[in-house]
């Protein structure tokens, strides 16, 4: 898998949803970049990762993943994932893989209806971006052109950077797996052991996601302890919609992992 990585101390893994990659927490990554020791993977068959050799299920995306920390020397980590990466973020959980986690949006307890929606509205995405992939970088230039791509992921897509626009370039546009891994790892998967899940788990969801509908909040009843923060006027991948508001459930989340005399338990203000 190909990593970005930067920064130093608490070591925080930021993982995507299907159709991005990395480059999707743009607009989080300088102040999460002076503050953590940020790991930032493309999940496999996204932008410079290789796809995997089996099933790319929700467990073998967290093996890959598991594979390639325990070859840094990398121990359990906080975890920021949206969509399907806060999926796999609550997967790591399970296996006590995770200081803490932050997972937006997360793929997993939607009812066959909303897989159906659901996967209906990233099959499209990903044909259409397909079919104007020659046109992304130039339309990534303009904030008209960022509106239209990033439209039904951001509430104000406006906002985002080009970096967020190439993150559809090697994601919706561009991955390999991308079929595979929306049948295998979002529109039949079904979380299991999350009861097992013992380390901090924060929980949150745009108001305005029109992807997700309503089954973040769900995972409460399996999660012990966790809670939910609706995100309001946010959308499914809401990292340059309310970066400050995931900013700071970030650091909640790490500081209520941490022990109350760690310098790094205090949340900023």
């Amino acid at each position: 898998m190909s990593w970005d990585r930067a920064g130093t101390g608490e070591p925080l893994l930021l993982l995507h949803g299907i159709g991005s990659t990395h480059d999707d927490f743009a607009a989080l990554r300088p102040r999460l970049d002076a503050r953590y020791q940020v790991l930032a993977p493309d999940l496999p068959g996204h932008g410079r990762s290789a796809p995997l050799d089996r099933r790319p299920t929700v467990a073998a995306i967290a093996d890959a993943i598991e594979a390639d920390l325990d070859d840094m020397g990398a121990g359990p980590v906080h975890v920021l994932g949206n969509s399907l990466g806060g999926r796999v973020a609550l997967e790591l959980a399970v296996r006590g893989r995770a200081r803490s986690v932050v997972a937006l949006s997360p793929s997993g307890a939607n009812l066959p209806v909303e897989r159906l929606y659901q996967g209906t509205a990233l099959a499209v995405a990903r044909s259409v971006l397909r079919a104007v992939r020659p046109l992304v970088p130039a339309a990534g230039r303009w904030a008209v052109g960022r509106s239209v791509l990033l439209a039904g992921l951001r509430t104000a897509p406006w906002r985002a950077g080009e970096a967020e626009v190439a993150g559809l370039d090697g994601g919706f546009a561009g991955a390999s797996q991308f079929w595979s891994m929306l049948w295998w790892g979002v529109l039949t998967d079904l979380p299991r052991g999350l009861e097992r899940i013992d380390c901090p788990v924060i929980l949150a969801q745009g108001t305005l996601d029109v992807i997700a509908s309503g089954q973040t909040p769900r995972f409460l009843f399996a999660v012990p302890g966790a809670r939910f923060v609706p995100l309001f006027g946010a959308g499914h991948a809401p990292q340059s919609d309310a970066p400050g508001a995931i900013l700071q459930l970030v650091h909640r989340a790490v500081a209520a992992a941490l022990p109350a005399t760690h310098p790094g338990a205090a949340p900023d203000g």
